[in-house]
């Protein structure tokens, strides 16, 4: 029998009207009535209950009949409420624009696209990114004080790499910023931060840190993208990471890093990082000693194998990585303590909002190997872990990425289950209602 929500109420009819990213005035708590949840952990949805809202919290969630005093009704008869889509693996900083834009013209319109580009990802229904390299820190401000609309920010701030390593993009005849103390183009954008040795390591990551970083990100081992640094090889020394690491856990959060290799990834380790981002060319091994000491991996479905927008020696590396991308998914299942979230690493597309659209539409790429719920999961309830060991500088204390009482309301409504058909929440026009941290930035709901 279908359960529905009494409620006490000055006006029980309630007009919503169509958002394109500018919250909708609200006052009271906000009930949904008749839905069935997807809590982001369990692969049973939750089947015709009411979940109440309070100002940025979920309050209440039961299969009973409630009488609440005030708010708003909304009737989610045959739709899904869940968590919102969370990024593992963002660049807002750098979306939107060339690489020519981040060595050769002025920051300002590459602050625009970033604005543009951060309202366009919560219109996908993505509520939180974990940004791994770029200056956001303005970004988040004016996100988290409402003057624009966009997901809530974990930002890594600028990328710390070696000589030679992935944030060395400079050409054959600019200096060595170590050497000369000149900076990069790039660093002085706060793209990344190129550093030698242990006080410079030091130093780099304190200045993250000191900016807002949630969390500290090196580059650990060659890149796709990188013009200096092969794909195979092994950057920094264990104790270059473990200043990072020291520095890192002196302000009560973590180090992740960019890395595809064993010998990479195991020396990284070994210096006390936490996370692994991308991860494509892991072996077993290595993934097996991860799901050991709970390393989480952050990896993103490279399996275009030859990409438009990559000359020939960038594809060249791409095919490599994407052969190792469904080696390590083939894996990944036969590992269950493995700790892994998705995301997508997408930047450097030119144009508004260009690519973006993908960071919910990636997800189906990853079907070849892993169920809807298994997918959703990754995208959702597995973060909630990942994004609290940041701590102190956690920006948003509370549990993320779950429908569950006391949670942060940051919730999606999509017509039909998206456990048994991603299109769901990848159909951008299925998703009838975005709210995040209680607050309504789209409804469609008829």
């Amino acid at each position: 029998m279908t359960k529905r929500l009494k409620i006490t109420t000055a006006s029980a009819s309630l007009a919503f009207i169509l958002s394109t990213g500018a919250a909708i005035s609200q006052d009271g708590p906000i009930l949904f009535t008749n839905v069935d949840v997807f809590d982001g952990v369990n692969e049973t949805l939750m089947e015709d209950v009411n979940v109440v809202v309070t100002g940025n919290t979920i309050t209440q969630i039961s299969s009973d009949d409630l009488a609440v005093a005030g708010g708003r009704v909304i009737d989610g008869t045959g739709h899904t409420l869940m968590p919102g889509i969370i990024e593992g693996h963002s660049h807002l900083a750098l979306s939107g624009i060339t690489f020519a834009d981040v060595l050769f013209q002025r920051e300002s319109y590459q602050t625009i696209q970033s604005v543009l580009i951060a309202e366009d990802m919560l219109m996908n229904g993505v509520t939180t990114a974990r940004d791994m390299a770029g200056d956001v820190f303005g970004l988040k401000r004016a996100i988290d004080e409402g003057s624009i609309p966009g997901p809530r920010l974990y930002p890594s701030g600028a990328m710390i790499s070696q000589t030679s390593g992935h944030a060395d993009f400079r050409f054959p005849v600019e200096p060595n910023p170590t050497i000369t103390g000149q900076m990069t183009i790039p660093d002085m954008k706060g793209a990344g931060a190129v550093v030698d040795g242990v006080p410079l390591m030091l130093a780099a990551a304190r200045e993250q840190l000191r900016l807002g970083a949630s969390q500290v990100k090196l580059a650990i081992s060659g890149s796709v993208s990188g013009p200096n640094d092969p794909l195979d090889t092994t950057q920094f020394t264990v104790e270059e990471i473990e200043a990072a690491v020291a520095a890192a856990e002196n302000w009560g959060t973590y180090v992740t890093v960019h890395g595809y290799s064993p010998r990479a990834v195991n020396q990284a380790i070994d210096g006390g990082i936490k996370s692994v981002e991308h991860g494509q060319l892991l072996d077993k091994p290595t993934l097996e000693r991860m799901a050991k000491e709970g390393i989480w991996l952050s990896i993103q479905p490279f399996t275009l194998c030859n990409e438009p927008g990559l000359d020939a020696a960038q594809n060249a590396k791409q095919a490599i990585v994407c052969k190792g991308t469904g080696e390590v998914y083939e894996w990944i299942k036969e590992l269950p303590d493995l700790k892994v979230v998705h995301g997508t690493d997408i930047f450097i597309s030119p144009g508004p909002g260009i690519g973006v659209s993908e960071q919910v539409e990636q997800m189906k790429r990853l079907t070849d190997w892993f169920t809807p719920y298994e997918i959703l999961k990754m995208s959702t309830g597995n973060f909630t872990e990942l994004l609290q060991m940041s701590g102190p500088r956690n920006p948003y204390p509370g549990v993320l990425g779950r429908v569950e009482e006391n949670a942060l309301a940051d919730l999606l409504l999509v017509d039909g289950n998206p456990l048994e058909d991603l299109d769901a929440i990848v159909d951008r026009d299925n998703i009838k209602i975005i709210m995040k941290d209680g607050v309504i930035y789209k409804n469609t709901l008829e």
